[in-house]
């Protein structure tokens, strides 16, 4: 696969797709056949395709975890052995975004109704004593039954308490926004599971209630998880527009005849601004309150038969989903399940490398006052900081991309104005397949990400870097063999769509995570979970990108989330007997990559595109990444992904000048990881590497053949004549 690219500065436009592909062989082939894969591969050493300086582009993440755990995870002992796989910078995650709630960054603060600790909440950024730990706090008004955490939280829509109700986030009114009051639409999408009759809706609204409504059903699958070759759009009931709304119970005959629907959205404008109890605080004035929905049919009896499971419990209740939720809450509801490291803990400690830090802000759930204290506190802390993510997978929360652009620019506003240096952007995508889409808008555009810099270009919002995660592999109960080879070619195709959706390879693109899979199992663990995180950072950094950081970096327990197989994604594992942890493959990986494939310096080092001869081909089964070092040694990361077959690697340097390729010369350094380093035991929660060495390491003359073991990390490290 060839994708023609432009070279600026570090940065690329495009390369030539990296990896070495060689014949896979018949299933029979696979399972009994003996003899090594034979893989010929040429290094184009005429001409860069990216560089990095490995000490700043190759790092690892932080994250919140349960209670108690950071304590448990963040001994010194513990960050000594984390500093030792050689990562360099930092980026700390922010949980609390994804389980929507909001993040108390600094236990200390005010609130806006302080007389009953409750209302919009603003963090200290005066210095004080150094904050080791925070904890977000749930919303009372939450509208989303499913979250991107631990997902055990409720909508209130469905909860059937009529005291209790979702309300959407002010700050997407033209109050603050200064927009048309029609141009942040906001919606409530009810999931009935199977598709029913319908053909009346009841809707119980708050005192803010929307002034202009209609209600539509969609004719597909699942609007929530949207395919390039979806058509779909939301189809209006005959009755289902109302354009004089006045609160209260609403009871709305939306058809004559019963229509099969599954989901049904309800698409809000034009708020009434009646809040109760009177408020001075314009934020409880806007948006959209909804206490409780009702949707089915009236039979001929008149009897109205409601499809929705009503229930405060996530499994209970019929699924919604929600455009915004307001971040109004009590002192109450502070979630103590799940715990942040504090930021002075993360930040003065020794894992941040004296580099600059990755920050992230709260965007969906928070306010662009928390946000600006934030910051505003880090920099009074003279804090070396690489730059402020905004918000957290607002495309996994089902966020519109103009909904996010316009809390993005009103919280990129206020940090610009605090420190105009500081490097703005986001959105922390979550990983998705062939192309990132929404529901299509007036002009049939259904590209989130092409929508949302459109929005931000307009608001004049600064967009410094982009930001991304890269998490393939829903399925980790699935044979890990079949998935890995998938790896340079899924993730190729993702930088691919990005940039036709008008990604700038002008500014820096970050992979803020990366993994196997967003689920826990077996392969984290095992020695695949090795194989994949090379095979990402070797591709990532060879199609144009400037720093991947590693999700995993604290040591950590084994889970089983799907109930087929016990692992996470850890480089360290934490044993619940003594404190001593073990390494995994993952460790082994990061400690390949950072000291042995690459140089553990501050200089440049270049990358050079691999491609191989054309000969009979089906899949990737060995990749292969060059690199020239600042010690002007050329090194190879190899990958063999075959699970029991060893291959055999012929690889020659296309030099300037040279009619033909070159080998190595002279001596030669392997540096190689297989399975004789490394067995796990499976063992469910006892689970543990019953073998866990270094890499071997040996010398050898150069020669035209080098063998990769089946299931290997191989570094070749050597010298090639100049041309």
């Amino acid at each position: 696969m060839n994708i023609a690219w432009l070279a600026r500065g570090n940065w690329l436009l495009g390369v030539t797709i990296v990896s070495t592909l060689v014949y896979l062989g018949s299933p029979t082939e696979i399972r009994g056949g003996q003899k090594p894969l034979i893989v010929s591969a040429i290094v184009s050493a005429d001409h860069p395709v990216n560089q990095c300086v490995p000490l700043r582009a190759l790092g690892a993440g932080v994250d919140g975890h349960e209670k108690g755990e950071c304590a448990r995870m963040f001994t010194d002992k513990n960050i000594a052995e984390m500093r030792s796989a050689g990562f360099g910078p930092l980026t700390y995650r922010l949980r609390t975004e994804l389980a929507g709630e909001v993040w108390h960054w600094n236990p200390r603060g005010t609130w806006s109704d302080p007389v009953h600790q409750c209302g919009y909440w603003t963090s200290d950024d005066s210095l004080g004593e150094p904050i080791k730990v925070s904890y977000g706090y749930l919303l009372p008004r939450r509208g989303n039954t499913i979250d991107q955490a631990n997902d055990d939280g409720y909508s209130r829509i469905a909860d059937g308490d009529g005291e209790s109700f979702w309300k959407s986030n002010p700050y997407l009114d033209s109050h603050f926004t200064s927009e048309p009051e029609d141009t942040h639409p906001q919606w409530v999408v009810i999931d009935l599971g199977t598709r029913k009759p319908v053909n009346v809706i009841r809707i119980h609204w708050g005192a803010l209630y929307a002034k202009q409504f209609k209600v539509e059903y969609w004719p597909g699958d699942d609007p929530m998880h949207l395919h390039p070759d979806d058509d779909d759009d939301w189809q209006p009931f005959g009755h289902g527009n109302i354009n004089d709304a006045h609160g209260g119970e609403e009871l709305i005959r939306l058809t004559e005849r019963r229509r099969s629907v599954r989901f049904a959205r309800i698409m809000m404008s034009h708020g009434s601004q009646t809040s109760a109890p009177p408020s001075n605080d314009i934020r409880d004035r806007l948006g959209f309150e909804i206490r409780e929905i009702e949707l089915g049919n009236i039979d001929k009896h008149n009897h109205f038969r409601d499809h929705i499971r009503h229930a405060r419990d996530r499994h209970r209740q019929t699924i919604i989903y929600v455009s915004s939720t307001d971040p109004w809450h009590r002192a109450e509801d502070i979630d103590l399940s799940i715990e942040q490291p504090g930021l002075d803990f993360i930040l003065q400690g020794k894992l941040s490398n004296n580099l600059p830090v990755l920050v992230p802000v709260g965007v969906l759930y928070d306010t662009p006052e928390n946000a600006a204290a934030q910051i505003n506190y880090l920099l009074r802390r003279n804090y070396n900081l690489e730059g402020v993510e905004l918000g957290e997978e607002p495309d996994g929360q089902w966020c519109s991309p103009e909904d996010y652009a316009a809390l993005y620019s009103g919280v990129a506003r206020r940090i610009a104005a605090l420190n105009p240096q500081l490097k703005l952007g986001g959105p922390s995508l979550q990983s998705f397949e062939d192309q990132l889409l929404t529901w299509a808008d007036a002009s049939g555009n259904r590209s989130w990400m092409n929508r949302f810099l459109k929005f931000i270009r307009g608001a004049g919002a600064r967009f410094d870097f982009f930001s991304f995660e890269f998490y393939p592999f829903d399925n980790i109960c699935a044979e890990a063999a079949p998935q890995l080879l998938e790896v340079p070619k899924r993730l190729s195709a993702m930088l691919t769509s990005l940039r036709a959706d008008g990604v700038s390879s002008d500014v820096p693109w970050l992979m803020t995570e990366y993994g196997y899979s967003v689920f826990s199992g077996r392969h984290e663990v095992d020695i695949e979970g090795a194989l994949f995180n090379a095979d990402t950072v070797g591709a990532f950094l060879t199609l144009g990108g400037s720093k991947p950081y590693l999700y995993g970096y604290e040591p950590n327990y084994l889970q089983d989330e799907l109930k087929c197989s016990w692992g996470n994604l850890m480089m360290l594992q934490l044993n619940p007997k003594s404190d001593q942890v073990n390494r995994l493959s993952a460790y082994y990986a990061a400690h390949l990559i950072t000291k042995e494939w690459m140089q553990p310096t501050n200089e440049t080092h270049e990358i050079f595109p691999v491609t191989i001869e054309k000969k009979a081909m089906l899949s990737p089964v060995v990749t292969l990444y060059a690199v020239r070092r600042p010690d002007k040694q050329w090194a190879l990361l190899a990958i063999n992904k075959h699970p029991n077959r060893a291959a055999r690697l012929d690889v020659q340097f296309k030099i300037p000048g040279a009619k033909e390729g070159v080998s190595f010369v002279g001596q030669v350094e392997v540096i190689q990881f297989s399975r004789a380093q490394y067995g796990w035991h499976d063992d469910g929660p006892n689970g543990h590497p019953i073998r866990s060495i270094p890499p071997a390491r040996f010398t050898r003359e150069a020669s035209s053949f080098y063998d990769l073991p089946a299931y290997s990390l191989t570094v070749l490290r050597g010298n090639v004549p100049d041309s």
